[in-house]
């Protein structure tokens, strides 16, 4: 069974919905407190050297990190999570899949652990990587159907993310007010019966 190491709530809760939605039996490993020295941080770095989450460890013992990698590897077993090859709708999965880790993700590298790149600032950076985040938000919701999913009416991996970034910064009550695709297509997938166990153990319903 693959072995999910993560923290309710964060980004291994990403990792969690994509294999639920696959039906792939994984154990949740919980490792709260890792980005500070001690046990938890010990066992995560022992697999993944940079001490993220998720960081998975499959079946065999490989280790497997990057969200974009782990929606790559959960199409390969059950590919119907995105759309058909060839499709135009399968460019704007692939273009959304990077976009997120590539533009959406550094935000929280630098705004979550501001002291650590801005020492003598670190309250502007924070608050200048919030700022661009919103921008990015609202970019990606001028980009989206929300009929209901975000890239039509079948649910692909690409809702996942967008179901748990409304709980993180800048929170739900500013994605209700600035972001109607979003906040509609998180709705929507928070309605699958199939996520609710998940969805509730991080507390997203």
């Amino acid at each position: 069974m693959i072995k999910v190491y993560g923290v309710p709530g964060w980004g291994s809760v990403i990792s969690e919905l994509m294999l639920t939605l696959a039906d792939i039996p994984y154990q949740f490993i919980n490792v709260d407190g890792f980005d500070r020295p001690g046990p938890q941080r010990d066992l995560l770095q022992n697999l993944n050297p940079l001490c993220q989450v998720p960081t998975l460890e499959l079946e065999d013992g490989t280790v497997m990190t990057e969200s974009a990698a782990i929606a790559l590897m959960v199409l390969d077993r059950c590919p119907h999570l995105a759309p058909p090859v060839g499709s135009p709708e399968r460019l704007q999965f692939q273009r959304l899949l990077i976009w997120f880790v590539a533009n959406v993700y550094p935000t929280f590298t630098y705004a979550d652990y501001p002291e650590r790149w801005a020492p003598d600032a670190p309250e502007q950076l924070k608050q200048n990587c919030i700022e661009y985040r919103k921008s990015l938000y609202l970019w990606l919701d001028n980009h989206l159907q929300a009929t209901p999913y975000a890239l039509g009416k079948t649910l692909t991996l690409i809702d996942v993310y967008l179901v748990v970034i409304r709980t993180w910064g800048p929170r739900q009550e500013w994605f209700s007010a600035h972001t109607p695709n979003i906040t509609a297509i998180a709705d929507a997938v928070c309605q699958r019966p199939e996520l609710h166990k998940v969805l509730k153990a991080n507390e997203i319903i």
